[in-house]
């Protein structure tokens, strides 16, 4: 049977493309972001994933607002990015694992999800940017990939319970998985920030730490918050913590916190880290 290994959520800012691009994890601006993924990076090596099921948003690469499906699954061969005008290079693709993807989907439709199937799919800096940062080195990747898809760009968004029932749908699917694989859920965006209007550069440090400490072991929390209400707090675009919400809710049972990282700013944004270990 498949095992869930545990989580990592983390922030997917198109500069840090840049920065790693360019090599810059060692200058002043950058290393106390950088330097937060070394215990992440000794857990990989040692527990050594299989897969990779990574909850993130799209930013209009491979959908955009004349079709923006409120949650898609990937289920192709393999996935490749493109060029999305941040100056970040393109990357070696990323092999999927289509029948584990379909499992998936036919799993989250039998629990009410209403999902989009993608048998071609492009990925973009909300999921490539995680990946780089948590395989870095280039090359092939160790990992195969199950991309799902949430949508936080056009309203009505997914609300942050039901985004959280999304991962517990999706890591009971993983448990019926009848093959022997060893999975990581990665979830991408965040913490609090805002990109545009009066309150461009907003962050609200305090928020972001409650998340960091209520997500571990008590989800529902967090998820009690409306997508309006995220909003308020986080930003406009801090409505990206659904996707962290939905990576906790696919680790079913308990839960320890190996490792965080909460730094402010990169860019506009606050970042943070969250590793944490299934124990069943």
């Amino acid at each position: 049977m498949a095992k869930i290994l545990g989580s990592i959520t983390t922030s997917h800012i198109p500069l840090i493309g840049k920065a790693i691009a360019r090599n810059l994890r060692g200058e002043p601006y950058w290393k106390p972001f950088f330097d937060g993924f070394g215990p992440v990076h000794e857990w990989l090596a040692r527990v050594k994933p299989d897969v990779a099921v990574v909850f993130y948003n799209d930013h209009g690469l491979n959908f955009f607002l004349d079709k923006l499906p409120t949650f898609a699954v990937g289920a192709a061969p393999k996935y490749g990015t493109a060029d999305e005008g941040w100056g970040i290079p393109a990357l070696t693709h990323f092999r999927g694992d289509p029948d584990l993807s379909w499992h998936l989907i036919e799993a989250l439709v039998a629990e009410g999800f209403d999902v989009a199937t993608c048998q071609e799919m492009l990925v973009d800096h909300g999921f490539t940017i995680p990946m780089a940062l948590l395989w870095p080195g280039g090359g092939d990747w160790p990992v195969k990939v199950v991309p799902v898809e949430l949508n936080t760009v056009q309203h009505p968004l997914p609300s942050p319970a039901r985004c959280l029932k999304l991962g517990r749908a999706v890591g009971h699917a993983l448990e019926s998985y009848d093959e022997d694989l060893k999975v990581v859920i990665v979830g991408t965006g965040g913490l609090s920030h805002q990109l545009d209007g009066t309150r461009a550069g907003f962050i609200n440090r305090e928020f972001d730490l409650m998340c960091l400490d209520k997500i571990v072991g008590e989800p529902e929390a967090v998820a009690r918050y409306t997508i309006l209400e995220i909003v308020e707090h986080a930003g406009a675009q801090g409505v990206e913590l659904i996707n962290w919400i939905a990576a906790r809710g696919a680790l079913n049972g308990r839960v320890a916190k190996l490792h965080s990282n909460y730094h402010v700013p990169i860019s506009n944004t606050a970042t943070g880290l969250l590793l944490l270990e299934n124990r069943g």
